[in-house]
């Protein structure tokens, strides 16, 4: 049973439909099991025994949440050669464009030599159903490539 870890924060709860959504297409693949969690409650143990990572952030002045980036500065040096090509996807949702906390989540990544499996889902505003449905998507793909083996 291939087993997804999705880690987000959200302030205003759009992020939380985003990683909701996330959590829904990945359940949506039988044998796969989902564990949703906040940055907060998420730990080094989480993310060692999960198969792939979702990660989920607001933008924040053009960076991650402090949530997000506490994470991965609380699992870094634990999972350092332990997860190397874990496969890898992220969704945003931005105020602005996303890409400073989208350069900003690659480059931490790099260091964890994660694997990324999928373009990143970013939300430029309201929540609309057709990012829910990217979201459901980008769930249904880390979820299945880690269930059939190809990631």
């Amino acid at each position: 049973m291939a087993k997804i870890l999705i880690v987000y924060h959200s302030q205003t709860g759009n992020t939380e439909k985003m990683a909701h959504a996330v959590a829904e297409g990945a359940r949506g693949i039988e044998g796969v099991d989902v564990i949703l969690k906040k940055a907060a409650d998420a730990t080094l143990d989480d993310l060692l025994t999960a198969d792939g990572f979702a990660l989920g952030t607001p933008e924040n002045f053009g960076y991650m949440s402090g949530m997000v980036k506490d994470f991965f500065d609380r699992t870094f040096y634990g999972a350092q050669e332990k997860v190397f090509r874990k496969p890898f996807v992220v969704f945003i949702s931005a105020g602005n464009d996303g890409t400073g906390a989208l350069r900003a989540i690659e480059r931490i990544a790099l260091g964890y030599k994660f694997k990324t499996v999928c373009n990143p889902v970013i939300a430029k505003g309201a929540i609309t159903e057709e990012i829910i449905s990217q979201c459901h998507e980008l769930g249904a793909t880390i979820a299945g490539g880690c269930q059939m083996g190809i990631y």
